[in-house]
């Protein structure tokens, strides 16, 4: 899952938060877009996906922006529907999926760092988890958010969360093992 951004996709990132019309929106708008767009790729392991659900999340945001009662808690509120754009796209990426080619058994080219060849094991395996699950994953151990700050994002009980934290990690171990 390689990063690639576009000088389109740059340039509607500096524009979203100029065309808006508020100002105080438009301040923390431009505050979040960089890292709003890095969990949504982290989550969907796509540079194109990432760009809609981070438009789609600020302009979901702006519609609802009269419901953020704190602006103080704009990180949290927002982040619940950026989350919740990425698992709906990950549904629906599920419910439209082409079956993959089969993945051969050892890299057709040899890694000599051994590094670049676990970050990749690691992204296939976190790839095949469902969504609900590879939210929980990414938002523990890419965003780096206690169990209880995933749980508040995801309206969840913090026992859900450790409980889909524990089946991910039980579901990756066997893949991850595999690629040593």
């Amino acid at each position: 899952m390689e990063r690639t951004t576009a000088p389109a996709t740059t340039e509607w990132r500096r524009s979203v938060a100029i065309e808006t019309g508020d100002d105080s929106f438009a301040a923390l708008t431009r505050r979040h877009i960089d890292s709003a767009y890095r969990l949504a790729w982290a989550i969907l392991g796509d540079s194109g996906d990432a760009d809609d659900a981070t438009q789609e999340a600020f302009a979901s945001a702006w519609r609802n922006r009269r419901s953020l009662r704190d602006p103080d808690r704009f990180d949290a509120w927002f982040g619940r529907i950026l989350v919740n754009e990425c698992r709906l796209r990950l549904r629906r990426r599920a419910r439209e999926r082409i079956r993959p080619l089969p993945e051969l058994a050892e890299p057709a080219v040899a890694d000599a760092s051994g590094r670049a060849s676990a970050r990749d094991a690691i992204s296939r395996a976190v790839a095949r988890l469902d969504a609900d699950h590879r939210v929980v994953v990414i938002l523990r151990y890419w965003a780096d958010l206690s169990v209880d700050e995933i749980a508040a994002r995801l309206d969840v009980p913090s026992g859900t969360v450790k409980s889909r934290l524990h089946y991910a990690l039980r579901s990756m171990r066997p893949r991850l093992e595999d690629a040593r």
